[in-house]
């Protein structure tokens, strides 16, 4: 097999996983701008995702969030995912919107709240259980406000023993995925803030416990690519939850704010057998003044290119300037790959795949958000809480 016919058979097998609610309103703190025709329950959540794959081809498992797509059958919404031609990805626990969680969900003083937050993640595994999900995805908005207002060791030891709990229900097959985040909403102490201490745990916890990398969940000038390079090297990394940021955890279109981080994040995902692996590629995103569907094919066109440039990068030349000492060119190496316009390859890849070349032309051409915007009308549309 020929470099680029290896390339083009690596791109054919990317997946890149959307999350239910991107398809939904949301936005920002201040104010989410409603937009006609979301989604109004789980099941057009699919629907919408189902067109997502049909024109990028990659896009073929979709992210829950609990209780924002809790329904009363969970075989029935896996099964209409499959009508759809998606799967359920991830199932994302929610332990930081109700008010019994003002001082922390499994981290809180209280071991009543504390039960009540493990007892909804244990819920979450049971909806992976009914589903066919693999992954648990936990971020938890834990901390205190205020120096003095909890003891930080003692609300470790919770973290570890709620997370422990949850560890030993997880079934063959499925794994547990810690996310990390600087700050927000907690402002003194974070109780999972960065990715040693996501580390940590899941190296305490076992094989079944991995890293989730959220790439918006950074100080300014943090070199995300040196903590994916550290987690795959000793086999922690889970997955990635793909986003833009340009002051802290602003959720835009991955690739949208800096294209070569993501270029700089994928060569380190492929150069360490991360492409090949179980690491779970995630968008997390909102999508609060452009339409959803159009936004979310072009996160998953992003992530394409960024895989496609790190997939070209010559190993041996670079492998070799680094060898040699010879700085430019090994910095030259990596820029040649990030430089060229991978479009038309992609493009060729499309078309083989049985494809339109040029989904997004393809997506505005086929009336589906005309149709859902003249069909979902009355009750309530999906958002943050629903």
């Amino acid at each position: 097999m020929t470099e680029l016919a290896a390339v083009k058979a690596a791109l054919r097998t990317q997946a890149v996983e959307t999350p239910s609610w991107a398809y939904g309103n949301s936005g920002t703190r201040f104010k989410v701008f409603a937009q006609a025709g979301v989604p109004r329950d789980p099941f057009e959540k699919l629907d919408d995702a189902g067109k997502v794959h049909e024109f990028t081809g990659v896009a073929p498992t979709v992210a829950l969030h609990i209780p924002w797509d809790r329904v009363d059958d969970y075989a029935a919404l896996a099964a209409h995912a499959a009508d759809r031609g998606v799967r359920i990805g991830a199932v994302n626990s929610n332990t930081f919107q109700d008010d019994d969680y003002r001082l922390g969900s499994i981290c809180h003083p209280d071991a009543a709240v504390r039960r009540k937050a493990v007892d909804h993640l244990l819920e979450c595994v049971g909806i992976m259980d009914a589903t066919g999900s693999r992954d648990l995805k936990l971020w938890f908005a834990d901390g205190t406000n205020y120096p003095g207002q909890d003891d930080i060791r003692s609300r470790q030891d919770r973290l570890a023993e709620g997370l422990a709990e949850v560890y030993e229900r997880l079934g063959d097959g499925q794994r547990m995925l810690l996310e990390y985040k600087l700050f927000e909403p907690a402002f003194y102490t974070t109780d999972v803030p960065d990715w040693g201490t996501a580390y940590a745990h899941c190296l305490k916890l076992g094989e079944k416990a991995k890293v989730v990398v959220d790439t918006g969940h950074h100080a300014p000038g943090t070199n995300i690519e040196f903590i994916v390079a550290s987690l795959l090297r000793e086999g922690k990394l889970g997955g990635f939850d793909f986003n833009s940021r340009f002051y802290a955890d602003d959720d835009l279109m991955v690739g949208a704010a800096d294209p070569f981080q993501l270029f700089r994040i994928m060569y380190e995902v492929v150069r360490g057998g991360g492409f090949s692996s179980d690491v779970a590629f995630m968008l997390d995103q909102c999508h609060n003044i452009e339409g959803k569907i159009p936004a979310i094919i072009r996160s998953v066109m992003n992530v394409q290119e960024a895989t496609a440039k790190a997939l070209l990068v010559d190993a041996e030349a670079l492998a070799a300037a680094q060898a040699d000492g010879d700085v430019l060119e090994a910095n030259a190496v990596l820029m040649d790959a990030y430089n060229t316009d991978v479009r038309p390859l992609l493009r060729e890849v499309r078309g083989e795949m049985g494809l339109d070349p040029e989904p997004m032309k393809a997506y505005r051409a086929c009336g589906w958000g005309e149709k859902v915007v003249a069909e979902r009308v009355g009750g309530q549309q999906a958002g943050w809480g629903a």
